[in-house]
């Protein structure tokens, strides 16, 4: 609910200061400017994509959807910058203002580019060519452009560079442009000035790691948000001590993101929590299944389902749109999806390296004639764990504010959180027919005990 504040904030750059409550953060603040971003058609079609997709069938009250939570991490955006730059001398208080101002609708506008429900409609995007991204061609990197699948990334450029966001941003934020908020986003754009250089430091570093990093706004909002809706605690984190403890580091002449030693144990429990998430809640065999359901009719032959490359058009597709298409068509999977008659799990086994097991089970079980699905769920702590990882280019430091002879260094060469969860977890379901569950059961429970040692899943 908006409302103009009774006893006003100061007047910001951008306007006066609305008022929105939000279930996980309490009253959160917005100018005018900012409001007229979130009014826009755009923007308002997040509100109709639910963020954990189809994990609301396994928790009822995951039915938040990507609007709040985008409006969270642009509350989580001000707080941080406030907080690591309360010290730090710009040239000009204006400089400060829209840093700030870049950063937080980065923050703001970073998912509104998603499809519907899931990634798993990213299977039905056009090619990225379609999509007429033109500062792409000014990339780092423009190969990575070309000869591919458009992803929700870059819808997301798209709405920020060419949509009526794009145009609200010019007319409402007048020393910024869209790109300056693009560059945020996407680390491979080619930033066309020196909007992000002051006093000859390069912010955008640590801007960027802010959007997207191991320890970034995103992540913060939604581990927070989706442990609160599900009515779990796995995500549970010391949000505000971490932000406290936040802080810069420059190197050659760049701002990079750093961290208080004395917040480290924070960070090693902040990793855990979204790990713990991911095999508790995100990789829930309800929502595995549905999204496998999903993803076999999309991209069937008897799809016809697409998502548009005219940004108009995209605009107008939303997790209802997606379920009143499935509820329309005669496709097996569509009709399992719309009747809520998904397989059923069959047998669940829980490893730290690739076992044979899930597929000679299913081997088996398709000879017997029981029609069998094979769902692989892998998830790892960090990305640092990928020497080709992006974020080893932008590295986050530890620095310690109380012992002047410790040098910044490395994050990941500063707690052993990486090394002791270097394994990845990865957990192979097979799901069978309600129908065929009966029988498959009793297959199973007809196997040899010391070939493969594990129970039906109740």
């Amino acid at each position: 609910m908006w409302r103009l504040l009774q006893t006003p904030l100061p007047m910001c750059k951008y306007g006066r200061f609305m008022e929105i409550r939000d279930p996980v953060h309490g009253s959160i603040y917005y100018s005018d400017a900012e409001v007229a971003i979130l009014d826009t058609a755009e923007y308002q079609r997040l509100r109709a994509i639910k963020q954990l997709g189809f994990a609301e069938f396994s928790f009822p009250g995951a039915t938040h959807n990507r609007y709040l939570h985008s409006v969270g991490v642009a509350h989580l955006a001000g707080l941080a910058f406030d907080s690591i730059f309360k010290a730090l001398p710009f040239a000009k208080n204006s400089t400060r203002l829209r840093l700030r101002q870049a950063f937080r609708l980065a923050a703001l506008l970073h998912d509104v580019g998603h499809g519907p429900l899931s990634h798993t409609t990213e299977q039905v995007m056009p090619s990225v060519e379609s999509l007429g991204i033109r500062v792409y061609a000014q990339s780092s990197n423009p190969n990575t452009h070309k000869n591919r699948k458009a992803n929700h990334e870059d819808y997301t450029i798209k709405y920020v560079i060419d949509s009526l966001i794009g145009e609200t941003i010019t007319a409402r934020f007048p020393d910024l442009l869209p790109i300056h908020v693009a560059c945020l986003i996407d680390k491979s754009l080619a930033c066309p000035d020196d909007f992000f250089v002051d006093n000859g430091i390069d912010y955008r570093p640590i801007l960027s790691q802010l959007v997207s990093s191991e320890l970034d706004v995103d992540r913060m909002d939604y581990l927070e948000r989706d442990s609160f809706f599900c009515g779990t605690n796995y995500g549970k984190i010391d949000l505000s001590w971490i932000l406290q403890n936040m802080t810069a580091h420059l190197l050659e002449g760049k701002m990079f993101l750093a961290l208080n030693r004395r917040a480290l144990y924070a960070f090693d429990d902040f990793l855990i929590s979204r790990h713990h998430m991911y095999l508790m809640v995100y990789f829930h065999h309800k929502s595995i299944i549905y999204e496998e359901m999903l993803n076999r009719y999309l991209t069937s032959s008897e799809c016809s389902f697409v998502l548009p490359s005219d940004i108009g058009e995209y605009t107008k597709y939303n997790d209802y749109k997606l379920h009143e298409h499935l509820t329309s068509v005669g496709n097996t999977w569509a009709q399992r999806i719309a009747q809520r008659k998904p397989f059923k799990v069959l047998l669940e086994l829980h490893n730290t390296s690739q076992d044979r097991r899930a597929e000679d089970i299913k081997k088996a079980l398709e000879n017997e004639g029981i029609e069998t699905i094979w769902a692989s769920s892998k998830t790892r702590l960090s990305k640092y764990h990928s020497s080709s990882s992006e974020d080893r280019s932008m590295q986050i430091f530890v620095v310690d504010q109380y012992d002047r002879w410790d040098q910044p260094a490395p994050i990941d060469q500063s707690t052993e959180i990486f090394s002791r969860y270097e394994g990845a977890r990865i957990i192979d379901r097979l799901y069978v027919s309600p129908e065929s569950y009966a029988e498959g059961t009793a297959f199973l429970l007809g196997m040899r005990r010391p070939n493969y040692g594990e129970k039906p899943a109740k």
